[in-house]
């Protein structure tokens, strides 16, 4: 039990965060509960079956092969976890008449990966201890939540715009991008010091996020 509260800690951390950035106008708890809930469940579903499917035709087996672990940063992992998410958002969050400004997309995008980060922390905590616990509460959770604060940034202009389609694939693009590169760096430890990158494309990643977040608070249209 103590386990599973170290696993959901650093997520319910980001989220209070997430909540507290709302200040204009606060969506219901229970469009934030189900956004989370889809997140945790159908998006890892979505996810584990997308892996299965790819790995058929391309499996990735040599793990000293720069070239594949490229290719499955970027779009094994990074596509296929930020697409499963992204079509929650999309198609759930998205077109409810709650989602009426453009920071909503942060904050459904934040919850539907908080959901899956929720569930994926549990299964490495349980099974790597109180040290993952501690380690993934201050890179793999908050990289999540970088993640979804860019594509909810470019899904929240998106709702109110003429250019829908190219902003949505524009957010879903940059947190696929950012995820690869997270998990690319990570991916070829083999090579020494490498490691570094994948904190200073995290560092990068929450520099932008902050940006985001303050761009969509001043243009709020519930701003007194």
């Amino acid at each position: 039990m103590d386990l599973i509260l170290y696993a959901i800690a650093p997520v319910l951390t980001i989220i209070f965060y997430i909540f507290i950035k709302d200040k204009y106008e606060k969506e219901p708890t229970r469009l934030l509960i189900s956004n989370f809930l889809l997140g945790a469940i159908v998006s890892i579903i979505i996810t584990t079956i997308l892996y299965v499917i790819i790995n058929i035709p391309l499996p990735l087996n040599n793990h000293t092969s720069i070239f594949e672990q490229f290719i499955k940063a970027f779009f094994v992992v990074g596509l296929t976890e930020e697409f499963s998410k992204y079509i929650i958002v999309r198609y759930y969050a998205q077109p409810n008449e709650e989602f009426n400004e453009p920071f909503d997309g942060i904050v459904y995008s934040v919850m539907v990966s908080m959901g899956f980060a929720a569930t994926e922390n549990i299964f490495y905590v349980l099974e790597g201890g109180v040290e993952t616990a501690i380690m993934r509460a201050f890179t793999a959770v908050p990289a999540h939540a970088t993640f979804a604060i860019l594509m909810g940034y470019y899904m929240g202009k998106a709702k109110f715009s003429n250019n829908r389609i190219i902003l949505n694939l524009t957010g879903l693009f940059l947190a696929a991008l950012f995820h690869g590169a997270y998990d690319f760096f990570l991916f070829i430890d083999f090579i020494p010091g490498i490691w570094v990158g994948a904190f200073v494309s995290l560092l990068i990643g929450i520099i932008l996020s902050r940006k985001a977040i303050k761009k969509h608070q001043n243009n709020s249209i519930f701003k007194a």
